[in-house]
């Protein structure tokens, strides 16, 4: 009976735990929480049951849902203080919806192997975002890109989010500030983004898994039910305490050890993919 409730305790309390990380960092610096709860349902998942090679997949799909909550809470709590742009979430809903298509096609074509060594090559290089000092001030346009530059920057953002199971809001802002918008507008606009791109992402990969065997226990698809329910109602209780640490701590600290975090976590996703 003891070595039951140990079976079920340590995933809950490792899976609450995420969430309360990805809540605080999604807060903080204005991502979805992914690069937090990715790597942490890989350690954890497992203990749920599965074959091997279908926890990756599970682990991009429930981190995407678990950023539904996670961003619609951000988005109305920004849209209360007039800070999101909608005709950007308008304009650019279309492309990226098309692009997170994309994604979970492609990921339904990869093996967890594979899709490790995507989701640590693509932390790396976002890790570089908060190790690597930033130009300030630098604006490229004073205009949200349109046309085709706009279809293939929301595709792709799309594309790449939904891979990685994260909520493109380090891209998206990047974008935004390049082109003029103030890092606050941009922050609360790709929190709408992240929730773009979460959705579809969640749909998808519950459509694509729902044949699969071998998945732990609680999955729908390759939604894991219990795991998003854990994460989501945690970091809805920190989200709000990240954005207060925001405005109280120094910016350039945080950056630079969460940049360090990512670095090591695409390193070791990179690692567990190439079986080094």
């Amino acid at each position: 009976m003891q070595g039951d409730v140990m079976t079920w305790l340590i995933p809950l309390v490792a899976m609450l735990a995420a969430g309360l990380l990805a809540g605080f960092a999604a807060g903080i610096f204005g991502i979805g929480g992914g690069f937090v709860v990715v790597p942490a349902l890989l350690v954890v998942l497992p203990l749920l049951g599965g074959t091997h090679d279908a926890i990756a997949h599970v682990a991009i799909g429930t981190s995407a849902a678990t950023i539904i909550v996670t961003s619609i809470r951000s988005l109305l709590a920004h849209s209360k203080r007039g800070a999101v742009e909608f005709e950007v979430l308008k304009t650019w809903a279309p492309w990226i919806v098309l692009g997170c298509g994309a994604g979970v096609m492609l990921a339904s074509h990869v093996d967890g192997r594979t899709l490790k060594m995507i989701f640590g090559g693509g932390v790396i290089l976002m890790s570089l975002n908060f190790l690597l000092p930033k130009v300030s001030g630098k604006v490229v346009s004073d205009t949200m890109p349109s046309g085709i530059l706009r279809m293939g920057i929301a595709g792709g953002l799309g594309t790449f989010s939904s891979l990685l199971g994260i909520g493109g809001g380090t891209i998206a802002i990047m974008v935004m500030t390049l082109c003029g918008r103030t890092i606050h507008r941009a922050i609360a606009t790709a929190s709408g983004i992240g929730t773009l791109i979460a959705i579809p992402t969640t749909i998808g990969f519950a459509i694509i898994g729902l044949k699969e065997g071998g998945l732990p226990w609680g999955s729908l698809g390759y939604i894991n039910i219990p795991a998003t329910l854990a994460i989501a109602s945690m970091s809805m209780l920190t989200a709000p305490l990240g954005v207060a640490a925001a405005h109280s701590l120094p910016a350039g600290p945080l950056k630079k050890i969460f940049g360090a975090y990512l670095l090591v976590i695409g390193c070791l996703m990179l690692r567990a993919g190439l079986k080094i």
